[in-house]
């Protein structure tokens, strides 16, 4: 006889365990069931709060902001082990899937572990881990299983030397020299962290430019910064072949080009988990990447009852979005009205130095025939800057000179991704630069900068 429920979520990463929560606020009957041994997600266990807590811990260890004050050289601790990063990491993760676990009990959401099969568009079976199979009913069902590495064919993935993204935060020990292949958010934000590690850092992007999302001047002022760093940037290089020679990783590029590091980590994207899952039972074609189309309004698919949310379902691919997915998918699925989603949402990457931004860059602005104005503030103008011995690190401001209204904010530096959410309140209703220039900012703070960038554009228009 198969259990019923009226939402069964299948991932429990944070569009699943938003949903989940949601759902049984609205006292609905709810399932989260998930292969891992504990709730979480990628997010959890080998993305967002891995790659973080390790940026964290080496910004710390190292003494890296302190540089702006006592020179390049200075070092918080001399001798730093893998191991020295991995101790506070066991301890974050503990943290988040407590506070997960508590919050399903509080909530009455069940959980079930083992490898979920969709039967059709309202039943699907569990595998669990001994062999048993439980049949499960469901009134509406939410696919949110995230997304694992791509390795492609021919490129030796071993844990040691050749790694992809999950394995990088299991290290046994640092290496002096690393190539990362993959220029993308993952792998920007490992190649700097291994750089602010001293580690000498190769980064290979078979694409001319990276991070095209971002506005262009704030990848040149990450560019200069890198290279100042002694970051190897090797673009418009495509990759011909890895392989491993005497303990080393041994990159071919197109063109002759050979790199040699201790280590390689290989970037180069993620493809949905839905290996299994039985898309096909209920109708549901997905594109190459394996991600399953969706109504962005209400996130349901071709099948009424499904949805999807999250990294299944591709961009913006954020632990922050894919929450809101999450809940909007579960309002939706039970009638529950909710007020439109704004139209704008930050971005965060979390490189050394970090990155943020939200609403158009320059070259959108540019390709829509805006008539704009920027304005540009120097974090190390403002006098907290000064106190923190920053060196770099730029707010940049886009402004409608027709209306005078903020059309993008974009920001690299530290405290990047804290400073946006300002912009982003003033973005999403609709302010002006009169907002930044008219109103007091504690002082000293970082957010002066916004104030400094709007006295910028001010003056031009």
């Amino acid at each position: 006889m198969a259990d019923s429920f009226d939402f069964v979520i299948i991932g429990s990463g944070p569009a699943g365990r938003r949903a989940a929560v949601q759902a049984a606020k609205l006292g609905r009957s709810v399932l989260v069931v998930d292969r891992d041994a504990r709730v979480g997600g990628v997010c959890v266990h080998t993305g967002t709060i891995p790659s973080k807590t390790l940026r964290e811990t080496v910004l710390n260890l190292t003494g890296y902001r302190e540089r702006g004050f006592y020179g390049g050289g200075y070092r918080a601790r001399h001798s730093i082990a893998a191991a020295d990063l991995t101790e506070r990491l066991g301890k974050t993760l503990e943290f988040e899937v407590d506070g997960l676990e508590n919050q399903f009990a509080r909530n009455r959401v069940e959980t079930l572990r083992g490898a979920a099969r969709l039967e059709g568009p309202r039943d699907l079976t569990v595998m669990l881990d001994a062999g048993e199979t439980r049949h499960i009913q469901a009134g509406k069902i939410l696919i949110a299983v995230g997304t694992v590495t791509r390795r492609p064919d021919g490129v030796p993935f071993d844990g040691k030397v050749v790694l992809d993204s999950d394995d990088i935060i299991r290290l046994d020990h640092l290496p002096r020299s690393l190539t990362v292949v993959g220029a993308g958010v993952i792998g920007v934000e490992y190649a700097t962290i291994f750089s602010a590690l001293d580690v000498k850092v190769t980064l290979v992007e078979r694409r001319e430019r990276f991070l095209d999302f971002i506005d262009r001047e704030i990848i040149e002022e990450l560019t200069h910064e890198l290279r100042d760093r002694a970051v190897l940037l090797r673009t418009g290089s495509k990759v011909e072949r890895v392989q491993v020679e005497d303990g080393q990783a041994v990159v071919h590029l197109e063109g002759g080009r050979v790199v040699r590091s201790e280590m390689l980590l290989y970037a180069a994207g993620r493809v949905v988990a839905a290996e299994g899952l039985g898309l096909d039972t209920v109708g549901l074609a997905v594109d190459e990447r394996g991600r399953i189309p969706v109504d962005p309004a209400t996130l349901q698919t071709a099948t009424a009852n499904i949805y999807a949310a999250g990294d299944a379902i591709g961009f913006p691919s954020l632990a922050s979005t894919s929450m809101e997915q999450g809940r909007i998918a579960a309002c939706h699925a039970f009638d529950h009205r909710m007020p439109p989603t704004p139209r704008f949402f930050p971005y965060g990457i979390y490189a050394v130095p970090e990155i943020s931004t939200i609403g158009m860059t320059e070259e959108e602005v540019r390709d829509k025939h805006v008539p704009y104005e920027v304005g540009v503030a120097r974090l190390r103008e403002t006098s907290r800057g000064h106190i923190m011995g920053l060196r770099g690190g730029m707010m940049k401001m886009i402004f409608n000179t027709a209306d005078r209204r903020l059309l993008g904010v974009h920001i690299i530096g530290e405290g990047a991704t804290e400073l946006i959410h300002i912009g982003q309140a003033v973005l999403n209703l609709g302010g002006t630069i009169d907002y930044f220039i008219e109103n007091t900012f504690n002082y000293p703070t970082l957010a002066e900068a916004y104030k400094i960038a709007a006295l910028d554009a001010y003056n031009r228009l």
